[in-house]
Parts: C-alpha cells; structure tokens; sequence
C-alpha cells in the first residue's frame, strides 16, 4: 500500500451511491467513487462485489463492478484509517490495516457493523490478508507481521489473542516502506518490500523470510500484490504498471511474463482480480486531495 498517507478530512465523508456507465453485458471501464475518497485497498467480495477503503476517515465503501454502483457500508470516523482490506471468506467479515493508528478492525461485510478493534505498537500497518488459520497484517516500518488468530469455530477472536512475529531471514528493512502488499498461498505468506524492490516468501509459523528469485528483475515501487493461481501482479504504484509474474511451484523464483500498462491510471495502489479482471484503485498520491478531487478504480483485462 502507499507510502504516503495524506492528510485526513476535518469531517466525515458522505457517499452516495453512485454509478458508472454500463453498456450491456459489459463491465464499465472506469467506476468513479465519491469525491474526496483518498482510496488506498481493495478487496473482492462474493459475486461482483468489492470493498474500497478510504484513508481519509477510514469508511469502506462496496462496490459492484458489473454494474459500477458505489454503496456505502461502513462510516468512516475522524482519525481513523484504513489502508489494505482482506474479506473473509464463510465468516462474511472485511479486515482493514489502520495505517499509522496502529489499528486492526474486523467488520461485517453485510451490515458495515464495527465488530472490533486490535491494537498494537506498529509504525504504519499496511496490508491484510486473511488464510484459514489468522489474520496477518505488514507493517512498513518496524519489521514484523502482525497476527490475529482465528478460532476453529468461526467465532471473532479476541484482542488478547493477538500477537506481532518479528521478521527475519533474508529481509532487512531499510529507510522509507518496507513490508507492503502480502497475499497466501500453500502454507506460505509472500509479500513486497517497497523500499528495496525484492519479493519474499515468509513461513508464517517463525517469521523467516526468503527472497523470491526473480532472474534480476526488480519489484520496486512494489505496492499491492493479488495471487491468482500461479500468477502473481505486483502493482507498481508511481510507475502505473502492473508486473506479472509465473512463480514456481515452491515460491522461490519466478519470472516476470508481462508488464501491463492500462491506460487512465494515476498512482495505482492495489488490485482485485474479479470476474476476469484486474481492478486497480487509483489513489492519486500526487494529487492534493481536497472535498472535491475524483478518484476511480480502473479495468484491466489481464
């Protein structure tokens, strides 16, 4: 996610629902969310649903991507954050990383109902992504992964429970953004290192990091990740490219198979692969934000 969180509205932000253009039996190209917004994550739902974040109070919106309709689901609050979101399959819960607050929230994907807040010492907690077994959140700047454990029976597990894991292994953290995207696969966590351009590939039992070999290829401006089977898109945020890349059957290398340009975007932070398709939040770091600045999410046909 981003490494630079702007500044947070005096209010909160009221969204309409709104839509986009849709011609028939097509996704539309663009989805406009609310002015004002500051989007950062993304998550896919069930169906044609995502959720979008903002970091200016910390409300999630839900969008349907068939049809570009843009509904609110949960009301930001001044002081809150959120940055990457993760939805939990079964449970019907969406984890949003809270930033600099050092929050963890877990919500109800259908009501927008808060169901609660972990707190922790954390210097800008980044992305989520949620497995079987707990919830596991990057921190940019102090190297560790924060925990939260799930219970067999779907319940919601309690602050106490929740833990940091330092990291280790083959990954140091340097000046500027660090542990940044994170998604799951086999066992294994992977994540993105912003500041230095290098994937890894983490046990999430002892925190020991692997770097992935990419033949030299460099992930760096590396933000969101999104996993679809054996192919990984590593977004590049100032560099409004999506890297694609075939890992190997052990995660330990990969090679980069595509660079996707889309068109229409400006500072692209994460992506949600649905229905076929890349949607990338534009999140116009660049750009002063104010009231009345746009944001979107873009279509990509991978």
């Amino acid at each position: 996610m981003s490494r630079r969180l702007l500044a947070p509205a005096a209010a909160l932000l009221a969204v309409a629902a709104i839509a986009a253009p849709v011609v028939a039996g097509q996704f539309p190209a663009e989805i406009p969310l609310p002015d004002g917004w500051q989007p950062e994550g993304i998550t896919d739902g069930t169906g044609t649903s995502a959720y979008v974040g903002s970091l200016a109070n910390g409300a999630i919106a839900e969008v349907n991507v068939r049809t570009g309709e843009v509904d609110p689901l949960a009301p930001g609050e001044a002081g809150r954050v959120t940055a990457g979101l993760d939805y939990e399959n079964g449970a019907h819960r969406l984890w949003a990383a809270g930033g600099p607050t050092g929050e963890v929230r877990a919500y109800d994907a259908r009501s927008g109902e808060l169901l609660q807040t972990y707190s922790f010492t954390a210097g800008f907690l980044n992305d989520v992504v949620v497995t079987e077994d707990a919830v596991y959140v990057t921190d940019s700047v102090i190297q560790q992964l924060i925990i939260i454990p799930l219970p067999d029976d779907g319940s919601l597990p309690a602050p106490g429970d929740a833990s940091t894991l330092p990291l280790t292994g083959d990954i140091q953290y340097i000046a500027g953004f660090n542990a940044n995207g994170i998604v799951a696969s086999d066992g294994w966590l992977i994540l993105v290192q912003s500041a230095t351009g290098l994937l890894f590939r983490v046990d999430p039992a002892t925190g020991v990091a692997e770097t992935i070999d990419l033949g030299g290829a460099s992930v760096s401006f590396g933000d969101g990740l999104e996993l679809v089977g054996s192919t990984l898109y590593v977004v590049r945020n100032q560099l409004g490219e999506v890297l694609v890349i075939r890992l190997s059957d052990d995660l330990l290398s990969g090679r980069v198979v595509d660079t996707l340009m889309p068109s229409g975007v400006d500072v692209p932070t994460t992506a949600a692969f649905i229905a076929g398709r890349l949607w990338l939040v534009n999140a116009r770091f660049n750009t002063a934000p104010t009231p009345d600045t746009d944001y979107w999410l873009t279509r990509v046909k991978p």
